[in-house]
């Protein structure tokens, strides 16, 4: 009978190492592919916007297209922050540059694609200008091979957690409605 429970407890054992542990290696490598090619897509997002200073819907479809080619779904969050020049500047002869603070307003997700949206077939950009702010923060929404073997072997993740992020943002260098 002792001989019997440790044989049973043994192949138990091996399918374990042979099986599972290879599988959630493998799952934590696909993890660390899908967050590389997120960061990269992420990164050169953000800055193709930032050196043109224009952002179309074709952009950002291209960018959301990238992402999900990952096999994971993604929720895509953007700013921007306009530069508000002081309209109230003051100046003198011998300075004649402005005084005081520029002021930035934003514009978030909701209020971009409202602006990027086609409308009766005609494509609209969001032109931005030098000084602008534009950051792109990115999280997977689903859960992952290798979270759900985490949570079945571990208990370590929450409902809440995401694996695959990646942000990136800068300072608009070029002038969007001049091009």
């Amino acid at each position: 009978m002792g001989d019997t429970l440790i044989t049973v407890v043994a192949i138990i054992l091996a399918a374990i190492l042979m099986f599972v542990f290879p599988l959630m290696t493998m799952s934590d490598r696909t993890d660390d592919v899908s967050q590389l090619a997120v960061e990269t897509a992420t990164t050169e997002f953000v800055d193709d916007v930032r050196t043109t200073g224009r952002l179309s819907m074709d952009k950002y479809s291209s960018f959301v297209e990238t992402i999900s080619a990952t096999g994971n779904t993604y929720d895509v969050e953007m700013e921007a922050q306009i530069l508000d020049e002081n309209p109230g500047k003051k100046t003198t002869q011998a300075e004649p540059n402005k005084i005081g603070e520029n002021v930035y307003y934003t514009m978030y997700t909701s209020q971009i694609m409202d602006a990027i949206n086609p409308t009766n077939g005609q494509t609209r950009t969001l032109a931005l200008k030098e000084g602008d702010i534009f950051s792109v923060n990115v999280r997977n929404t689903n859960t992952t091979l290798s979270q759900q073997l985490k949570n079945f072997f571990y208990s370590v993740t929450g409902n809440d957690t995401y694996t695959i992020a990646a942000e990136h943002a800068g300072i608009v260098t070029a002038n969007g409605a001049g091009n």
